[in-house]
């Protein structure tokens, strides 16, 4: 079993930045694939980014490409979603989660946070 735990959601401006982070518990943090999704109102759950056991590979949606960093501390069991020019529509409940296949986080992965809410609007 793994137990994950993210932070770091708020509301911001259109154009600000945010940091979400999250850890993971109840197996090697370094041999975990971590990754974001994300689920808007109305909407189904949809893949925001992800990363290899080491963070050598990372893998982002069109939509967040170029504006979204993915990145892990595998010394501090962390894991950080850096937010960039956000948008109204980047507006979600976002969750972490950690896959033991190393590898990514799919809409296959077993362990999930809870979720934080990340609100751009004026």
């Amino acid at each position: 079993q793994v137990q994950v735990i993210e932070s770091g959601g708020g509301l911001v401006q259109p154009g600000g930045s945010l940091r979400l982070s999250c850890t993971a518990s109840g197996r090697p943090f370094n041999r975990l694939a971590m990754g974001w999704f994300r689920q808007a109102p109305g909407k189904e759950r949809e893949f925001v980014a992800s990363m290899t056991w080491s963070g050598g590979n990372t893998y982002y949606s069109d939509s967040v490409k170029g504006r979204f960093t993915i990145s892990r501390d595998n010394t501090k069991n962390m894991a950080y979603l850096q937010m960039d020019n956000l948008r109204p529509e980047d507006t979600a409940i976002y969750y972490c989660g950690a896959d033991p296949n190393g590898l990514a986080v799919t809409t296959q992965t077993e362990f999930w946070g809870q979720g934080t809410q990340v609100t751009v609007s004026s």
